[in-house]
């Protein structure tokens, strides 16, 4: 099981990614409070350490510059959070050789259906929300995703930690988890729940 811990923004996170090892980190380049730019992401990632790989969080980005933005930061990875499309997938697909993930809002198994055929390398189910397109903290609805087969391999979002990471896994069984506030005081990253985290998920994570 694969483990991304996101929001990140600083150089004292990038030391926590180092001393727990998660298999991706995020940076989030979208409209929120974990916001950064692609040159702080570029700097960020020359200290991460090697094996670890990055996403870039976007959300409805023209594709001109999302790909600017990958170019800059050095993203290994790019995590489309908003209302992207089939089409707008295939066309970052003749821009870059980048891994794409596509985040779904789950309202019902519809979201997910439709998003199984974008052609995406992997999913992350996420809460729905109106006014959203991410870290809400929110569950997502287990129950849909748990009862409908998908085919693309997906990372569970939304509202995981301590207290539900256990049961989201042995519920689901995932392809990996992906968790932002979850590893979070005071909006900053903390060194003592991500700590817990990995103890809950060091078991499973060399299972796939």
């Amino acid at each position: 099981m694969k483990l991304k811990l996101c929001g990140i923004r600083s150089s004292e996170d990038i030391e926590y990614m180092n001393e727990f090892r998660p298999d991706y980190i995020g940076y989030v380049f979208a409209p929120s409070p974990r916001r950064i730019t692609p040159k702080h992401a570029r700097k960020l990632n020359k200290k991460l350490a090697i094996g670890i790989r990055s996403a870039g969080v976007f959300v409805n980005e023209p594709v001109d510059e999302l790909i600017d933005a990958v170019k800059i930061s050095g993203v290994d990875v790019i995590q489309l959070h908003g209302d992207e499309t089939r089409e707008y997938i295939s066309e970052l697909r003749k821009l870059t050789d980048k891994k794409i993930w596509k985040a779904v809002r789950v309202r019902d198994s519809s979201d997910i259906v439709r998003a199984d055929m974008f052609g995406a390398d992997a999913l992350v189910l996420d809460s729905y929300s109106r006014s959203r397109y991410g870290g809400t903290g929110k569950t997502s609805d287990w129950d849909v995703i748990s009862n409908i087969r998908i085919s693309t391999p997906f990372f569970m979002a939304g509202g995981i930690d301590t207290s539900n990471l256990s049961n989201c896994v042995s519920e689901i069984d995932p392809y990996g988890i992906d968790i932002s506030g979850g590893i979070e005081t005071d909006g900053h990253k903390d060194h003592e729940k991500i700590k817990q985290i990995m103890k809950i998920i060091n078991p499973y994570r060399f299972d796939s």
